[in-house]
């Protein structure tokens, strides 16, 4: 993911700045490195709890990722010079998105390892854009 997200940032730098993408990708990157460090303190510390904390917050990185996913596309439909940087842009925090899930696996091995039960296997996927686009629905939330 990093190298994907290096070769789309090295484009953007020519592009124009999309109006407050980067506050929100920031802090999107922020609570995903702050969910890995929980997984790996869970880990270390055989913390299920911490470990279950973790799993319950990946759906805030679910809901930045929805929500930006429609800031892109509005700006993509306002102004179609903004298609290029916002399609990079979409695939960073798509990738962001995907490491905070890989994030949520360890931390549900963590459960397993310290209680022996395995979390919920049916645990809701927090991405609905391709979905929602297909069938034309805006979803928030």
């Amino acid at each position: 993911y990093a190298k994907n997200m290096a070769k789309r940032t090295s484009l953007l730098v020519d592009m124009p700045a999309v109006p407050g993408a980067h506050a929100s990708l920031r802090r999107m990157s922020r609570e995903v490195q702050l969910l890995l460090k929980d997984a790996i303190d869970a880990f270390i510390q055989r913390d299920a709890d911490l470990a279950r904390d973790v799993i319950r917050r990946d759906h805030d990185i679910d809901q930045m990722y929805n929500a930006l996913f429609r800031e892109f596309l509005t700006f993509m439909m306002e102004d179609p010079r903004n298609i290029t940087p916002c399609m990079h842009l979409h695939f960073i925090a798509k990738n962001t998105e995907r490491m905070g899930d890989h994030v949520t696996a360890i931390a549900e091995q963590v459960v397993y390892l310290v209680t022996g039960e395995r979390p919920d296997e049916n645990r809701p996927k927090g991405d609905t854009t391709s979905t929602n686009v297909a069938a034309g629905v805006d979803k928030k939330g």
